[in-house]
């Protein structure tokens, strides 16, 4: 029973306090900018050539350098 009317209390408390607060709306002015799209493509006359290297040895830079082995690749027996 005490309990049921500590929560009525409780109740009618947060109910008064919520009648109490008026929120008011505020208005807020809004700026309008306007946006202009102003794009240009421009095309290139000069045509590039682009050489891709085939590398046919074994010992050369980049395939050792994307084949590298850290020491402690190895996994370790109990």
């Amino acid at each position: 029973m005490k309990t049921v009317i500590t929560f009525i209390f409780i109740f009618y408390l947060t109910i008064g306090a919520m009648a109490q607060s008026t929120s008011k709306e505020v208005k807020v002015e809004t700026i309008t900018n306007g946006v202009e799209l102003t794009i240009t493509i421009e095309k290139s006359t000069t045509e590039t050539n682009k050489v891709a290297r085939l590398y046919m040895f074994k010992n050369s830079r980049v395939k050792k350098a994307l084949t590298f082995k850290t020491k402690r690749n190895k996994s370790k027996m109990a």
